[in-house]
């Protein structure tokens, strides 16, 4: 009898403690269900198992303790919880906001062509890079410009997301943009007329500079879901027409898909590790090169501010594996992984699920990836990328004429 009394005094001292088993799914509202699948997945996924030093059950204990009256109340309370992640490339995309990232990664895009991030430091929206042949590009947007204001209203507190939408809208129709430039003392307004922007990632050419070397220049602006194949297609070609040293330029590409990074790696390389990915335990995987490269010939890559993510994983794979000099300016520094989660009603979550290292482990998040050769760039227009006035590919034209590039090892 004591014995029994013992058990169920223990039993209802755990209860208290722990809390009275949770509701089964079918007692919860659909708002609640909708919240509790993006802590679910948060919970299995996310980088950092600490989530920033939280008690992230307690997180949830909160939440559902709130009344969820509507859709736009849940969406609320699942972009403060993902607040105190303190990351902001984990992110709710609300529906339209879904759709337009995965229209964007497959290849088409209408807007202003801008790839943005959150300047952790001063709460601002950053410039990654424009598009190439965007209005953002054609108004004169750099890489790591400040947009404080957008049509007059303060960034500060937007979500990229937010952002985002405030920049989308009509074919035709215009937003103006206060930026805050290095060198300049006052913000800058630049208004940008939206536009349907073409997404073809390569531009790649046969080009005969003075030193008369067959030269293939190969121009890769984003990783999308038509890059590997447009890179693939343009190495081809220009190997036929006699290229015997190529310039892959990467500069203010902001990145996309990894695994174009990958595959586009294996273009230039038969064997070798491209990166390295760490999960939240620690766990280390790779993706190697398959020894199916397309070419050996010599290969410098230009870099600069606006090289992000994708294209630091290209560039560091090439650079450790000794397949190609680096040219140019430090790279953005973006060294997360963010994986994309349907949730039931058509929104989804961006979510950090590992960070990468460069083959020789380099973490190059907030870092950058720094050139062999470190060449500043005048300022110049878009006609003047891969001429006489750009110095960077000039710089590398002349490398590549002194024989300072070798070939790779087939």
């Amino acid at each position: 009898m004591h014995k029994r009394v013992f058990w169920v005094g223990l039993l209802l001292t755990l209860l208290l403690i722990f809390g009275w088993p949770a509701s089964p799914a079918s007692a919860l509202t659909e708002e609640q269900q909708l919240f509790n699948e993006a802590w679910r997945i948060v919970n299995r996924a996310y980088v950092d198992d600490s989530f920033n030093n939280q008690n992230w059950w307690l997180v949830r204990q909160k939440a559902m303790k709130s009344p969820l009256k509507n859709r736009d109340a849940t969406y609320t309370a699942i972009t403060e919880m993902l607040a105190g992640l303190d990351d902001p490339f984990t992110r709710l995309l609300k529906p339209d906001q879904y759709h337009s990232l995965q229209v964007n990664t497959s290849g088409e895009l209408t807007g202003v062509g801008l790839q943005i991030a959150l300047d952790e430091k001063t709460g601002k929206i950053e410039v990654v890079a424009p598009i190439e042949g965007s209005p953002a590009d054609g108004a004169g947007v750099h890489p790591r410009d400040l947009i404080v204001e957008i049509d007059g209203v303060s960034t500060i507190g937007l979500s990229l997301d937010d952002a985002a939408t405030r920049m989308r809208g009509p074919i035709g129709s215009s937003v103006t943009l206060t930026v805050e430039r290095e060198g300049s003392e006052q913000p800058l307004k630049i208004e940008l007329v939206r536009d349907r922007i073409a997404l073809n990632p390569v531009h790649a050419e046969l080009q005969t500079p003075a030193n008369g070397i067959p030269l293939g220049y190969i121009r890769l602006t984003q990783f999308n879901a038509n890059a590997t194949a447009e890179v693939a297609h343009a190495l081809g070609k220009l190997e036929q027409q006699g290229a015997q040293a190529y310039i892959l330029d990467l500069r203010n590409n902001p990145g996309g898909l990894l695994q174009a990074g990958i595959e586009i790696a294996r273009l230039w390389m038969d064997t070798g590790t491209i990166v390295y990915t760490v999960n939240r335990q620690g766990i280390t995987g790779s993706f190697e090169a398959t020894g199916q490269a397309l070419t050996h010939d010599p290969l410098v890559v230009l870099v600069n501010q606006g090289t992000a993510s994708a294209s630091e994983i290209l560039a560091g794979a090439l650079q450790d594996n000794g397949r190609a000099v680096l040219l140019g300016e430090k790279t953005f520094g973006k060294g997360l992984i963010q994986s994309l989660f349907d949730l039931s009603d058509g929104s989804g979550l961006a979510v950090t699920v590992a960070k990468y290292e460069t083959p020789n482990h380099r973490d190059i998040h907030k870092l950058g990836i720094m050139p062999d050769r470190v060449v500043s760039l005048d300022l110049i227009n878009r006609n003047q990328v891969a001429t006489e006035a750009d110095r960077q590919y000039q710089a590398a034209v002349d490398l590549l004429a002194n024989g300072a590039v070798v070939a790779g090892v087939p």
